[in-house]
């Protein structure tokens, strides 16, 4: 493809894109496609010549779009969403072209020196601990996903407290991301505890407690606990402060999980979810989630960078430089040698929006959920069955799971929405995130007369 074929091909895709953006809304947010089908479409074996590149983009609309669930579909109300926005786009196709990566310092500077810069401004803009930013012990660094993070930090926990992995506990909530579990096995830390929760899904610090005195009766090691501020099922938000309380007091490591709540700290009325930041040694918050920054920009951050730093660095000679004493070297904050320039799309977001942009999202995402979980509480057959302190709401017929299930199934068979359902306690219930970043009032609007008609009776 030469210069000006990229230059022409290039602007076909942003248009493209664009039209995608106007128009994903009409969609069906859900795919309707069966296993297979997909692949079905697609030869046997790949091209032996150059195909045009109309024809490339052809198979996208034909191949490509069918099988999509639509993410960025105005209607979509499952999981949490992920960020994506113009300037985050440009930025990636920015860090593409630039072709770029950032293994040392000398590699490419700007990498290491914008992604400190930025990871600062997001700190204050969270009102996370000054000695969190890279000017102090601490510092952020951008991962792949929360998963990465907390697998870093399951890491870090595990090097600090000794050789004896198989005698290690870690503990977490019931509630809590999967990942704290995937990422004790990733580290080899033999055992975990998933703690009970209270009525409001969040953990309990006396439980806690009973599990780590039980454990060093039985002569392991507790080493690691994970508070989550805003859990996946329910953003269930656990007491932060007292967990680090008992963290502190039992030499344990602090992570604290605000991966999708986070940003909603950017508010500082919400900021009273998270008290005790001071007894955590490490945080992550994910920018792609809710702030408008496509995946993947997660954002690690620690209290102390050198036990992160001890346990991660390893250092041949050919990545050895002059003065790397004095620069940050973020291959060793994380698992992978080489990164991408993912700093450029925090940056572009940051600087197109604004932090005061942003903050009103964040408010008319939680004000859309206080709506949709008041019309829940006032008819009858339906029970709101957590806290919605963020813009998540959790609610089930009252007629039990059987019920629950088919509503689900129904709204999502419409394609004209699409939502989540989860259990606990044995009860099945439906998530609604109220935060996609193209989601106004008519589509709550619409979300509503879809539950209001496709929803049985009570009994």
């Amino acid at each position: 493809m030469t210069p000006e074929e990229f230059r022409r091909h290039g602007y076909e895709v942003i248009d493209w894109i664009t039209e995608y953006m106007k128009g994903v809304e009409s969609l069906p947010v859900q795919p309707s496609v069966a296993p297979g089908e997909i692949r079905a479409m697609l030869p046997d074996s790949p091209p032996e010549e150059p195909e045009a590149f109309s024809d490339i983009m052809a198979d996208v609309d034909r191949v490509v779009v069918p099988g999509l669930l639509h993410w960025q579909s105005p209607n979509f109300f499952g999981f949490f969403p992920v960020g994506s926005s113009p300037p985050s786009v440009l930025a990636d196709f920015l860090s593409t072209g630039l072709g770029v990566n950032g293994i040392t310092w000398a590699s490419s500077p700007a990498i290491t020196e914008v992604e400190s810069q930025v990871v600062d401004w997001l700190a204050e803009l969270l009102g996370l601990p000054e000695t969190w930013k890279t000017t102090g012990p601490g510092g952020g660094v951008i991962q792949l996903s929360a998963s990465d993070s907390s697998h870093i930090s399951l890491v870090a926990a595990r090097h600090r407290a000794g050789n004896r992995p198989d005698l290690m506990v870690a503990y977490t909530s019931r509630q809590a991301h999967s990942s704290i579990e995937k990422g004790s096995r990733v580290a080899g830390i033999g055992h975990v505890r998933l703690i009970e929760t209270d009525s409001e899904f969040a953990m309990r610090p006396a439980a806690l407690q009973e599990a780590i005195d039980r454990d060093r009766e039985a002569g392991l090691q507790p080493v690691f606990v994970c508070s989550t501020v805003g859990t996946t099922g329910t953003t269930a938000v656990d007491p932060v402060a007292e967990i680090g309380a008992i963290a502190r007091a039992e030499g344990l490591w602090h992570h604290v999980d605000a991966a999708y709540a986070g940003t909603a700290m950017i508010c500082p009325e919400m900021r009273y979810l998270q008290p005790g930041l001071d007894m955590v040694d490490s945080y992550v918050v994910n920018p792609h989630k809710w702030m408008l920054v496509s995946f993947d920009c997660s954002v690690l951050y620690v209290a102390d960078r050198e036990p992160l730093i001890e346990a991660l660095d390893i250092t041949p000679s050919y990545l050895r430089a002059a003065g790397d004493d004095e620069v940050i070297m973020y291959r060793n904050w994380h698992v992978s040698l080489g990164r991408r320039f993912r700093a450029l799309k925090l940056w572009f977001v940051l600087r197109s929006y604004g932090a005061e942009t942003i903050r009103g999202l964040i408010r008319k995402h939680i004000g859309f959920a206080n709506d949709l979980a008041a019309r829940l509480k006032a008819d009858a057959r339906f029970e709101v069955i957590a806290p919605h302190p963020l813009a998540l709401v959790c609610f089930r017929h009252v007629d039990g799971n059987e019920p629950t299930q088919a509503l689900a199934h129904a709204i999502n068979d419409s394609g004209k929405a699409y939502l989540t359902s989860a259990t606990a306690d044995d009860r099945w219930f439906i998530r609604v995130s109220t935060s996609q970043a193209n989601t106004e009032q008519q589509h709550i609007d619409q979300l509503w007369a879809l539950m209001d008609e496709l929803a049985p009776p009570a009994d």
